[in-house]
């Protein structure tokens, strides 16, 4: 009896996150995905007036309920001189409509995500980003589950994300804590270095367990919600929520 209610209080805590969210409206639960904003963000260099390679890794809130929860990530790449962006992502309802889930294509890269506005997660730019495109590239076409995607635990478009992060660790990326799918290892592997590439992880299908890093610091992974601190920065990582600190 002690053990369920153990059990109960650790849900509750889990969950206080994503409830307030709701609570105070910063998610909403309703709209309609064909309406909502895909407007241009503005983080994404002008590649008409940017030579310079470019790479950049995005997060934005999920549509609707699943904001509360999780964030969107996507990789963009623009080679030294090139007259656009290239957009790597995955998705679910290409999968669904009889497409792949791994979505490859051009345009702004920093759009709105179905209303929501991203964040600039990681980027490099020069040298460093011409040299590290080579790698994406090649990550991308390594990716085992083009063809397969689910929600939670994963292997979903954070799953894709944290794959090919581990192949550049020149990105330091910090991917935040609501990234949910990103703990999702391939294969039968337990063991990891950390979407950064500057510590470890280990976990069981996405499900359990736990990361420490200098980027992201120390973060323990419950049923795909992870909890932690960001030692270097003296920040929270929290459920819903994201990093929560200066």
């Amino acid at each position: 009896m002690k053990h369920c209610r153990n059990l109960l209080i650790l849900l509750v805590l889990l969950l206080l996150g994503p409830f307030s969210l709701v609570a105070s409206g910063k998610v909403s639960m309703e709209g309609d995905w064909s309406e909502a904003s895909r407007r241009v963000a503005g983080l994404a260099p002008d590649p008409g007036a940017n030579a310079e390679a470019v790479v950049q890794v995005y997060a934005a809130r999920a549509f609707k309920w699943r904001g509360a929860f999780a964030v969107h990530t996507w990789i963009a790449v623009k080679p030294a001189n090139a007259a656009g962006y290239t957009t790597f992502e995955v998705t679910g309802w290409h999968l669904r409509h009889g497409g792949r889930a791994l979505n490859i294509h051009s345009g702004a890269p920093d759009r709105y995500w179905y209303g929501s506005r991203p964040r600039l997660v990681a980027e490099l730019r020069g040298v460093k980003a011409q040299g590290a495109i080579a790698k994406i590239r090649q990550a991308v076409a390594d990716y085992p589950y083009k063809d397969r995607y689910r929600t939670w635990p994963g292997p979903n478009s954070n799953t894709f994300t944290a794959y090919v992060l581990r192949r550049v660790p020149e990105l330091k990326a910090d991917l935040p804590p609501t990234a949910i799918g990103k703990d999702y290892l391939p294969g039968l592997s337990f063991v990891a270095v950390t979407p950064s590439g500057g510590g470890l992880q280990v976990s069981v299908f996405g499900l359990l367990g736990f990361l420490v890093s200098a980027e992201e610091g120390l973060e323990v992974n419950i049923l795909g919600l992870s909890i932690g601190i960001d030692f270097a920065d003296l920040a929270l990582r929290l459920p819903g929520v994201g990093r929560l600190g200066p």
